[in-house]
């Protein structure tokens, strides 16, 4: 079985640190809630970000800038409100408010953001910037917030890359000017690039940054979704073995390097940064960080066969039943948890039964939908499964000029759902064309950051439906190729085991079927998968 140091060495520091630190983190959410102001916590990072304001309002944007570059919004909102408490006149404590709006960059801003961005960048160019580079982050902002619409979203992080990139050709040595940049180079990558240019070119920047500024929580941070792609994630693994020791008082810290630990498959390392996570998050009250670590720890049990503890964590998200979230993303973990649970474990009646409230988001809701009309069509109910393929029409059409990234990704499970139906009702290779297409398509773009990966990769349900054919030999290299991409992903190894030994290829099932007993070691649910495995494995 792999070992996990990275994780090991960080239980005991991490053990040691965790009562005191949610002791604190009580206190401040009982200070918070009786009107109180927390002072930030401590363990961070270091960083020093200078702007031309009174020194006591310089430490304390130092403060918030530690907050923002773990992408704690709330926390570096209040932080930056304090900023400008010590130096009204300090321009960059209107700019610090303003990004902390944006909250998570990978995502359009909550609508009501934009224009209280923008009326702080303009009270900011109203008191004017004292200096060239501090007007360079001001107007480069000012791109994100220029409009209200929707649609025009991607091309506004486009527009404040670029802007970006010329303040760091104008001052080439400037640390904070240079990580912005690369986080800015980040958010606008195509996700159908598939040289990967604009996170390799963060990935330089940073890693240049790291060499001189190694403790900076933004450099790690920002490497790590630089690298979150499966071409470059092994590049991603120093970062994330260091940034969540470095701020560890961070909820987005405790749970960034997951992203690379999925990527290469470390599941216990994903599970244990999670579950820290999670606690950290609940205890200073961040409902989405929260969320956001459960459904990487879900994705991670149900990879090692671990069922039971899955349940456990939706039976404990139960309390946020009549949770409203304050942006269309917060949403997603709640409908993916439930799925993924059925899914995962093939359990086609309880996906086709799926009750999961619907949010009014569509590529949120998309996530049931597809989950029922699979389960539906893949438990011989094919009728059943006809009104949420609709649903996921109608989910793509709302989403079609307004979201292109959303609208493709529910084409493509709308596509796949489409297939399975076809081929419930005995359309075999009707349904096969569709699930050809639904993983080139697939293929074709990226994950998005609010998911540990696809609700059920396009290319493994191929490879189902060719075992269900009889078509082994196919089978298994579809099922291999998953491994590829997303590695040690229970179905996709027990599926290549399955398919190599109905094609008589008995040492390459011996070797998956090896693999699958060793990623199943600590599995809570028996499985018939898990069983099969280690008969095949006793008796050769």
């Amino acid at each position: 079985m792999q070992a996990y140091p990275a994780i090991r060495r960080w239980t005991l520091a991490f053990g040691l640190a965790l009562v005191p630190a949610l002791a604190q983190a009580q206190q401040q959410q009982h200070d918070h809630s009786h009107g109180g102001t927390p002072p930030p916590p401590a363990a961070l990072g270091a960083l020093h970000f200078p702007v031309n304001c009174t020194p006591e309002a310089q430490a304390a944007f130092d403060d918030a800038m530690k907050l923002q570059h773990s992408f704690w919004y709330q926390a570096a909102d209040q932080a930056h409100r304090r900023v400008l408490e010590r130096d009204p006149n300090c321009v960059m404590g209107y700019w610090g408010q303003a990004l902390a709006l944006l909250r998570n960059p990978f995502s359009p801003p909550p609508p009501d953001a934009l224009p209280q961005g923008r009326a702080l960048l303009e009270q900011a160019q109203r008191i004017g910037a004292k200096t060239e580079r501090e007007a360079g982050f001001i107007g480069a902002l000012m791109y994100l917030f220029a409009a209200d619409d929707m649609p025009g979203h991607r091309a506004r992080v486009v527009q404040y890359a670029q802007a970006m990139e010329a303040l760091s050709r104008r001052f080439p040595d400037d640390t904070e000017v240079a990580i912005t940049h690369a986080l800015s180079l980040v958010m606008a990558a195509s996700p159908t690039d598939k040289t990967y240019a604009n996170q390799l070119r963060a990935g330089d920047i940073l890693e240049r940054e790291y060499a001189r500024h190694p403790q900076h929580p933004g450099i790690s941070h920002y490497l790590i979704h630089a690298y979150d792609v499966p071409a470059l994630a092994q590049r991603g693994v120093a970062a994330a073995e260091r940034y969540a020791a470095l701020a560890a008082d961070a909820p987005h810290a405790l749970h960034m390097p997951s992203h690379i630990f999925t990527r290469v498959g470390r599941w216990e390392d994903s599970i244990e940064t999670n579950r820290r996570s999670a606690e950290t998050a609940r205890a200073r009250g961040e409902r989405f960080d929260e969320l956001h670590a459960l459904d990487y720890m879900v994705y991670g049990y149900l990879q090692t066969g671990r069922s039971e503890a899955a349940q456990r964590v939706l039976d404990e998200i139960a309390r946020y039943a009549e949770w409203n979230p304050p942006t269309p993303i917060g949403s997603y973990a709640l409908t993916a948890m439930p799925a993924r649970l059925a899914l995962e474990r093939g359990d086609w009646q309880a996906a086709a039964a799926l009750g999961t409230r619907r949010y009014g988001v569509p590529f949120v809701d998309a996530t049931t939908h597809f989950a029922r009309a699979m389960g539906a069509a893949r438990a011989g109910q094919p009728e059943a499964a006809a009104a949420d393929i609709e649903s996921l029409k109608a989910a793509a059409a709302e989403l079609q000029g307004r979201d292109a990234y959303w609208q493709e990704q529910v084409e493509i499970l709308r596509v796949a759902a489409e297939g399975w139906l076809a081929f419930a009702r005995g359309e075999h290779e009707a349904g096969l064309s569709l699930l050809r297409e639904a993983a080139e398509r697939e293929a074709g773009t990226e994950k998005h950051p609010v998911t540990p990966g696809p609700l059920f990769p396009a290319r493994e349900q191929l490879g189902e439906m060719l075992l269900a054919m009889d078509r082994h030999a196919a089978a298994q290299g579809e099922f291999e190729a998953v491994q590829q991409t997303e590695p040690n992903r229970f179905r996709a190894v027990y599926g290549a085991g399955r398919a190599a030994e109905l094609a008589g290829d008995r040492a390459a099932a011996r070797r998956h079927y090896e693999h699958l007993v060793q990623l199943a070691e600590r599995a809570d649910t028996p499985r018939p998968e898990i069983e099969q495995a280690r008969a095949f494995v006793s008796q050769q």
